[in-house]
């Protein structure tokens, strides 16, 4: 059964249509909108300040969404998806946005909409992802503009097949 807890009397909530496996965990001060996933292994930090996600927004398997005392909240955007293993930490993650397999997105970073983190990339502490790029390396750099076809090919289609997937599991 997931492991859902209060943190100093603030309960986790989300809205209609979420998929939260059996196994993941949700702790605090986390607000979720519609049409949300929570996979297998994911955790869901909100103890030591806020966890913000919109709708449509898949957090695969073993990925670390938290955020740091008194200094940063973590805030995720609509239809964006958070790859396997990725670490997601007091950032903000506009719309449209996928986090790569295995990628590390710390403080005060700002990733912008219709943008793609790469598998494994580590974006740095107060980097500014521009809107629209793909950002890929340790640390993350800035590869190319995103094409349209990319945004739906990639970015649209995987949150699109994320929703598909919960249903199976309802």
């Amino acid at each position: 059964m997931s492991v859902i807890l209060p943190v100093n009397g603030i309960q986790p909530q989300w809205g209609d249509n979420c998929f939260i496996a059996p196994n993941a965990t949700i702790v605090g001060d986390v607000i979720m909108g519609i049409d949300c996933s929570v996979w297998f292994n994911a955790v869901l930090r909100g103890d030591v300040n806020s966890i913000r996600i919109g709708n449509k927004v898949n957090i695969q398997d073993g990925a670390v969404i938290h955020c740091t005392y008194q200094k940063t909240k973590t805030i995720i955007g609509n239809n964006v998806s958070i790859g396997h293993n990725a670490i997601v930490h007091g950032c903000t993650i506009a719309d449209n946005v996928l986090i790569g397999m295995g990628a590390i997105v710390m403080d005060d970073a700002f990733i912008g909409s219709n943008s793609i983190i790469a598998a494994g990339a580590v974006v740095l502490e107060g980097t500014h992802v521009e809107e629209g790029t793909i950002y890929a390396g340790v640390p993350a750099k800035k590869v190319k503009n995103i094409p349209q076809e990319l945004i739906s090919g990639q970015i649209e289609r995987i949150a699109g097949n994320y929703l598909k997937y919960a249903d199976w599991f309802r």
